[in-house]
C-alpha cells in the first residue's frame, strides 16, 4: 500500500492521466472556499471605503453650509451654492445605503453560499475536498497498479539488456586475450544464457503492456465522470460568483438610482434658478439707495422735547434700517430730536422721564460718579455664553463694547427687551452691545 501511495505521488510529466495529477483538480476546491473569504473580505473593504466617503462628506457640506450661510454671500447665489451642500448630504445618504447593501445583502449571500457548499469536518479540512480525493483516487488505483507492473518489467527487461551487453562484451575480451578453450566456453554460455533471460524480460514487458492498455479506457472514463462531477461542482460556484457580482454592480452604480439622478436635477435647477439681477436689485433695496430715509427737517423749538433718550441709537445689524438721531441744546436741558425709524428689526431704546438739567444732560452722570456705568439700570439675568462677532461694532456710548467680526467674548446678560446684551470681552472690559451682532457658540 506504500507503494501504490508513492507511486501517485511520484509524477513524471504535467498530464492530467499521470499518476497523482488530479490532486490539481482537488485543490481547486479548497481554492474555492479561500475565494469566497477573499470576496467577503473584497466586499467589506469597500464597504468601509462607502462608510468613510459618506462620513467626510456629511462633515464637509455641514461645515461648508455654515461658512457660506454666515459670509457675505447673499441672494439666489447662496442658495444655488448651498445646493452643493444639499448635494453632498444627499449623497452621503446614498453611499450610507450602498454600505448597508454590500454588507446586508452581498456579503451575506457569499457566507451563506459557503456555508451550504463547503463542509468542514471534525479532523479537518472539507468535506467535498476528501470527497474529490478519494474519488480520484479510486477511479486511478486499478490502472495505477497495471502501471506499476508495467514499471517493474521494464526495470527487469532494462537489466536483463544490460547484462548481456556485459557477458557478450566479456566474451569478446575473452578471444582478444588468446584465454583457454574452457574459459571461452563458459563465457558463451553465459552470454546465450543472458539472451535467454532478455527475451524472457521482454515477453513479459510487452505482456504487462497490453495488460495495461485493456484497462486504460476504464481507467479514462472514471477519471472522466469524476473530473465532470466536480467540473460541475465548481460551475456552481462561478455561476453564483458572476450572479452575485451582478448584484454588487446595481448597488454600486449610482447612476442607476433614481434618487441619485434626482439629487443632480435639483443642484442644476437650482443653480440655474441664481438671477444676478434679483441679487443686486435686493442688495440696492436693502442695502443701498433702494432703501427708505428719514430726512432730517427743520423742527421748532418746544419746551415738550425736554427728555433724553437712555443711549443713542443703534442699528440692530448692517442689514436692518437706519435711524438718525439729532441733539439741539437749550439753557435748562437738553433735548433729542429723534426721527422714526425708517425700515421694520431697527430697535429704538426708551426715553427717560424728565429730570433735573445734570441727569438730562448727562444720562451717565450716575456712572460717572460711582465708575459703574451699569449701577443705575436693572439687573441682568446671570448667563456666561462664549459668543462670536457676526459683524464689527463700534461703541457709540461709554458703557458699550466694541469688537471686530469674528472676535469672541463672554455673554454675561441676556437680551433685554430693548434688543441689547451685556458682555464681558477677553481683557476684562465689560459693556453692552447689540444681541444680533454676535451668536452663542454653545
Amino acid at each position: 500500500m506504500s507503494d501504490f501511495h508513492d507511486s501517485l505521488v511520484d509524477v513524471s510529466s504535467d498530464s492530467f492521466w499521470e499518476v497523482g495529477n488530479y490532486k490539481r483538480v482537488v485543490k481547486r476546491v479548497d481554492d474555492g472556499n479561500r475565494l469566497c473569504n477573499d470576496m467577503m473580505n473584497c466586499l467589506h473593504e469597500r464597504a468601509r471605503i462607502e462608510k468613510s466617503y459618506s462620513q467626510q462628506l456629511s462633515e464637509w457640506a455641514k461645515r461648508w453650509r455654515q461658512l457660506v450661510e454666515r459670509g457675505p454671500q447673499y441672494g439666489t447665489l447662496e442658495r444655488a451654492w448651498c445646493a452643493l451642500m444639499t448635494e453632498a448630504e444627499k449623497v452621503s445618504d446614498l453611499h450610507m445605503e450602498v454600505k448597508a447593501a454590500l454588507m446586508a445583502e452581498d456579503y451575506e449571500k457569499v457566507k451563506n453560499w459557503q456555508k451550504d457548499a463547503y463542509h468542514k469536518q471534525m479532523i479537518g479540512g472539507f468535506k467535498e475536498t476528501k470527497e474529490a480525493d478519494d474519488g480520484f483516487r479510486k477511479a486511478q488505483k486499478p490502472w495505477a497498479k497495471k502501471l506499476k507492473e508495467v514499471d517493474a518489467m521494464k526495470k527487469a527487461y532494462h537489466v536483463a539488456c544490460k547484462d548481456e551487453k556485459a557477458a557478450a562484451s566479456r566474451e569478446n575480451a575473452s578471444k582478444l586475450e588468446n584465454n583457454n578453450p574452457e574459459v571461452q566456453k563458459k563465457l558463451q554460455e553465459k552470454v546465450e544464457k543472458s539472451q535467454q533471460e532478455v527475451q524472457k524480460a521482454q515477453e513479459r514487458y510487452e505482456k504487462s503492456l497490453v495488460e495495461l492498455e485493456k484497462v486504460t479506457p476504464q481507467y479514462m472514463e472514471n477519471m472522466e465522470q469524476v473530473f465532470e462531477q466536480w467540473q460541475q461542482f465548481e460551475d456552481n460556484r462561478l455561476g453564483f460568483f458572476k450572479e452575485l457580482l451582478l448584484g454588487v454592480k446595481q448597488h454600486l452604480d449610482l447612476s442607476a438610482n433614481h434618487k441619485y439622478t434626482t439629487v443632480y436635477h435639483t443642484l442644476e435647477d437650482t443653480i440655474q434658478a441664481a438671477d444676478a439681477q434679483e441679487d443686486l436689485r435686493w442688495f440696492r433695496s436693502n442695502h443701498g439707495p433702494g432703501m427708505p430715509m428719514s430726512w432730517p427737517q427743520f423742527e421748532e423749538f418746544s419746551m415738550d422735547l425736554n427728555r433724553t433718550l437712555t443711549r443713542r441709537e443703534t442699528k440692530r445689524k448692517p442689514t436692518d434700517g437706519v435711524t438718525l438721531t439729532g441733539i439741539s441744546h437749550t439753557t435748562e436741558t437738553t433735548a433729542s430730536k429723534t426721527s422714526s425709524s425708517s425700515s421694520a428689526g431697527v430697535v429704538e431704546k426708551t426715553p427717560v422721564a424728565e429730570g433735573s438739567d445734570e441727569e438730562a444732560g448727562n444720562p451717565f452722570a450716575s456712572a460717572n460718579a460711582n465708575g459703574n456705568p451699569f449701577e443705575d439700570e436693572p439687573p441682568s439675568p446671570v448667563v456666561s455664553v462664549c459668543v462670536r462677532a457676526l459683524y464689527e461694532y463700534e461703541g457709540q456710548e461709554q458703557d458699550e463694547l466694541s469688537f471686530k467680526a469674528g472676535e469672541e467674548f463672554t455673554k454675561i446678560g441676556e437680551e433685554d427687551e430693548q434688543g441689547w446684551c451685556k458682555g464681558r470681552l477677553s481683557d476684562g472690559t465689560v459693556g453692552l452691545y447689540p444681541a444680533n451682532y454676535a451668536e452663542d457658540l454653545q
